[in-house]
């Protein structure tokens, strides 16, 4: 499982400008659902070799005993609860102030390593912008610039040493699926997997939420073993009565980064949310292959069904590369074709390309459509090899290729995708230009 690096403060500390600097995406993972706020994002980030999930959380104010500042406060604690690491941000402009303790206080409770982060140092001697801090007694300060980017690489290298799961993956076995099953809640993921198991071996209830953590299950359909990941775990039934009942976002994504193929459920009688979409780009974003389900079909009425096809198929046109499928995981209906297509993703993901192959193919993109000239450039597309898998990686080399624009890349991404019939999974298309041997005899003759 990937770390959890959590990112705690006070409102307006720069929690978010430090999540998108170690993010280095725009995009967020808005957990939009029932007992979290709209405050809280997830993400993936990457210091070398290491890769973990980092978690924003909304200003926290540990007093707060209503509206929404208590909600936010109860997200965090969760979030805190969840973490390995905690980056706890204060500002060194504003200087120490008395929620700052509170939160220290909070925090020191946990358990957890927490590193002071002091954001907005740029221009300041590091030692006097972290000299008042101290007071808290939470270690060193750190003083950074989460606008500017200063130290920040540092800051997340001391985080993540010695983490369990920090260092590089070990190799895993790949020789069969393991298929993550995600998706807002209520939408009958439990249910498919008693439909894949073909027995109750996840406990059901008619109520969102009702699961707490990601469980790995071994099963065999048709002769071929799988390993299913259900981002929904088992639970006691006496425990469905508690009041604040957890919805993990960080357990689908860290089950998502750890699956070849992942089923994304939805709600045939719900509209598409933003969380679905959030949901489908950070499977985006972590490379794996995609079949969609689409559950509860068999409690749509004739008459909607084609109208639910189209809102489909307008609100996913970014996942055209991935099979829909009309379920009903109460009944079993659909569930064959599902399985069909997980396999279809599984070996497109895993596929093997050859580079002559890939290099016939890139010739024939080319001759087709050639790149733009971009002024007295055009840009000379060579030759193309894979460079992996999950998802399938294809480089190509060539010079000037700096100056191809992205909507060649993405032509190149489905000219690809159907020359090798990559259904159901993403594909990526790196650029390497090759290094002109004349550039130094023109620069000495300069």
């Amino acid at each position: 499982m990937l770390p959890i690096v959590t990112i705690v403060g006070r409102p307006n500390v720069g929690k978010s400008t430090l999540f998108n600097r170690i993010t280095r995406s725009r995009e967020a993972i808005v957990a939009d659902a029932p007992g979290l706020t709209r405050d809280r994002h997830y993400g993936r980030g990457r210091v070398g070799g290491k890769p973990y999930l980092v978690v924003d959380t909304g200003g926290f104010e540990p007093m707060a005993r209503e509206g929404i500042f208590h909600e936010m406060a109860r997200q965090t604690r969760q979030a805190v609860d969840e973490a390995d690491a905690i980056l706890f941000v204060v500002d060194a402009r504003a200087g120490l102030a008395a929620q700052d303790r509170a939160i220290a206080g909070e925090l020191r409770k946990s358990g957890r390593r927490v590193f002071l982060v002091v954001n907005k140092a740029e221009g300041t001697d590091p030692g006097v912008a972290g000299a008042e801090f101290h007071a808290l007694g939470m270690g060193d300060p750190l003083p950074v610039s989460a606008a500017h980017g200063d130290r920040v690489a540092a800051l997340m290298e001391l985080a993540l040493a010695d983490l369990p799961g920090s260092q590089e993956a070990a190799p895993r076995d790949d020789r069969h699926p393991r298929i993550a099953i995600v998706g807002r809640p209520n939408v009958g993921k439990s249910t498919l997997v008693n439909a894949l198991l073909g027995e109750e071996r996840v406990i059901v209830f008619d109520q969102p939420g009702t699961t707490r953590d990601s469980i790995h299950v071994e099963f065999e359909r048709g002769r071929r073993r799988y390993t299913l990941i259900d981002t929904a775990g088992l639970r006691r039934r006496g425990r469905v009565v508690e009041t604040l009942d957890k919805f993990s976002t960080v357990k689908a994504l860290q089950a998502i980064e750890d699956a070849n193929v992942v089923i994304l459920v939805l709600d045939a009688r719900q509209d598409i949310a933003e969380q679905d979409a959030h949901i489908a780009g950070y499977v985006l974003d972590a490379g794996r292959a995609l079949v969609i389900a689409v559950n509860k079909w068999e409690k749509l009425p004739e008459g909607e069904r084609e109208v639910v096809k189209r809102a489909l198929a307008r609100k996913l046109d970014f996942l055209a590369f991935a099979r829909l499928h009309f379920i009903s995981a109460l009944t079993g209906q659909g569930i064959a074709p599902l399985m069909r297509s997980v396999d279809e993703a599984y070996a497109a993901a895993m596929a093997r390309l050859p580079t002559p192959r890939l290099s016939r193919a890139l010739a024939q993109a080319v001759a087709q459509q050639p790149p733009p000239r971009a002024g007295l450039v055009r840009p000379k597309l060579r030759y193309a090899h894979q460079g992996g898998v999950n998802p399938p990686r294809i480089v190509v080399h060539g010079n000037a290729l700096e100056h191809v624009p992205d909507a060649y890349r993405r032509y190149l991404e489905r000219f690809f995708r159907n020359a090798f019939q990559l259904q159901g999974t993403p594909l990526s298309v790196e650029f390497r230009s090759g290094r002109n041997p004349y550039a130094r005899n023109a620069a000495k003759r300069r």
